[in-house]
């Protein structure tokens, strides 16, 4: 990477605080900036210093990790927000899709996986668990679809609608169309554009829920 990946932690629990810190101490390209108990800490953060990504909890005093994000958003649409989650937050997990988290991580992360998401996320693409992954889509296909959708979609968006909600990044789909990364971006762009959506995670929560795609 040419320049350290700038991050923030924002968990309102101390003792996972110092051990998410031991472990990005380990990870070379990364500088810590700060750390956060509350939304409302880490916005601050946000207002004085450059940011690149935000590893931010969801249930937090004061001020949660949803109100966060949309607000960090607002403020700093650069900025990405990957948040830290446990299974019984799905009930969170649309809400934080909606604000426009890049990703999620369980709380169980490894080291190596930790390095995966950062890296992933630095580069412009979105990342989750794979636990949580299978979790989610299995979750979003049970709900009712919206009703009246018509999408005038081409066949390339369809098929890479359906490669994104197979989890690859935007380098893997390009790779296994035999397509540039650049016009997989483009592509991905429109989708986002018909569909409403705000962010890949909500296009793969709209496209799995009104069966867009097949899983």
């Amino acid at each position: 990477m040419e320049r350290k990946v700038r991050v923030v932690i924002a968990d309102d629990h101390e003792i996972f605080r110092k051990g998410l810190k031991n472990v990005l101490s380990r990870l070379k390209y990364v500088d810590l900036i700060g750390e956060a108990e509350n939304g409302k800490e880490v916005i601050d953060i946000i207002k004085k210093k450059n940011v690149d990504i935000i590893l931010m909890d969801i249930e937090m005093p004061e001020m949660n990790g949803i109100e966060a994000t949309r607000r960090i958003l607002t403020i700093r649409p650069d900025v990405k927000v990957v948040a830290l989650t446990m299974f019984n937050d799905e009930q969170y997990i649309q809400d934080m899709l909606d604000a426009g988290a890049k990703g999620f991580l369980l709380k169980s992360i490894t080291k190596q996986i930790l390095d995966k998401a950062i890296r992933t996320i630095a580069e412009g693409n979105n990342y989750y668990s794979d636990e949580l992954f299978s979790f989610f889509t299995k979750k979003v296909a049970g709900e009712k679809p919206s009703k009246d959708i018509e999408l005038n979609l081409t066949k390339r968006e369809r098929e890479i609608l359906q490669l994104i909600c197979e989890g690859l990044n935007n380098e893997e789909i390009a790779a296994k169309l035999s397509i540039s990364e650049r016009t997989v971006i483009g592509h991905k762009s429109n989708l986002l554009a018909k569909t409403n959506c705000k962010s890949t995670p909500s296009l793969i929560s709209y496209s799995i829920k009104n069966h867009l795609v097949k899983l």
